[in-house]
Order: structure tokens, then sequence, then C-alpha cells
């Protein structure tokens, strides 16, 4: 077999974390459209994720939020999103780099990913290219009666989560699936 220099799967990765930070951005600046919304898992112990303690403490390794009716001042940039939660009733702000996110679901038309974790010098020669400047994406303006938050789910184990529907369409795929081992 032959030797992957390129590394498709990291390429194949960065370019999906890609469409969550557009998708991202386009929330921010314009809203959630139709019934779109956002479940989004992501490692809590990755570098650079910013969580107060107190949701440190409630989710150790893994949390997922979902973006739907209760986020707001919803900010994306080149490698990290930020955004206002809800969480039992305290307000929260959490920061995100999307090299943390593991997994991006929108239910409303059952679309989504799982990231694998790609340890190695190899990943960080992909990351390490020419960076773009970071220019946040503010959120789009809304009166505070419109104004969204999001509730905080924790992130579903394998046993929980649930069985695509083929009939659907809709399947989160792993990239693994497609590696040749």
């Amino acid at each position: 077999m032959a030797t992957d220099y390129i590394r498709y799967d990291i390429l194949a990765q960065a370019a999906l974390r890609g469409v969550v930070r557009t998708v991202l951005a386009d929330a921010a600046k314009k809203g959630l459209p139709g019934e779109h919304h956002f479940k989004i898992t992501f490692n809590t112990t990755a570098p650079g994720v910013r969580l107060s303690t107190r949701m440190r403490a409630r989710y150790p390794q893994d949390m997922t939020i979902v973006l739907q009716h209760q986020f707001w001042d919803l900010i994306v940039s080149e490698t990290i999103f930020e955004v206002g939660l809800s969480f039992g009733g305290v307000t929260e702000r959490v920061a995100v780099p999307f090299e943390a996110v593991t997994a991006f679901f929108d239910p409303a038309v059952q679309f989504g990913f799982q990231f694998e974790t790609i340890e190695g010098a190899a990943a960080a020669d992909v990351s390490s290219g020419p960076q773009a400047t970071e220019k946040p994406v503010p959120a789009a303006g809304r009166p505070a009666a419109d104004e969204k938050k999001a509730e905080a789910l924790p992130a579903p184990t394998e046993a929980e989560a649930p069985a695509p529907d083929h009939g659907t369409g809709g399947e989160i795929v792993r990239l693994d699936r497609f590696r040749k081992k």
C-alpha cells in the first residue's frame, strides 16, 4: 500500500471544520434560518477552550451545546467561536476553538459529521500553514426580545446516540470509514 504523504484525512477534516466555521459565521451575521439549529460537541480539555470552573467540573471531558432558541452574542473568528449560553438559569460565556470540536449536527436537515483525533507532526504541519488574520464576525443585531440563548446537553454516549435513520438520508459519517487500514 502506498504511503499517503499528502494526508488527505487531515485536509478533509480541516475542510469540514471550515464548514462549521462558515455556518456559524453566517448564523452570527443573519441568525438561524428556518428550522436550522446546531448541536456542537467539543473536547473541554482541548487547548483554548474557555469554560467556567463550574462547567468544567460538570463536563470534565466532552460537552454538547445546542444553538437553537437560547444563545446570544455569537462571535466567530478564523480559529475559534464564542457564544453566550444559559446553563440551569446561570449565564456563561463559552469559547471553543474549531480544533476542539468533535461533532457537529443540524437536526433540522439530519446533517452532521464527527471528527477523528489525528495525532502527530503531520497534523501540526497542515495546521501551521499560512494563517489568516483573525477577524471576528459579530452577531446579528437583534432586539432583546429576540435574543437567543442555548441550552447545554451532555454529549451522548454511543449507547445513547440514536441510530441513524437511513430512510431520511441523514447520517453522521465518520471519516475513518473511508480510510484504508
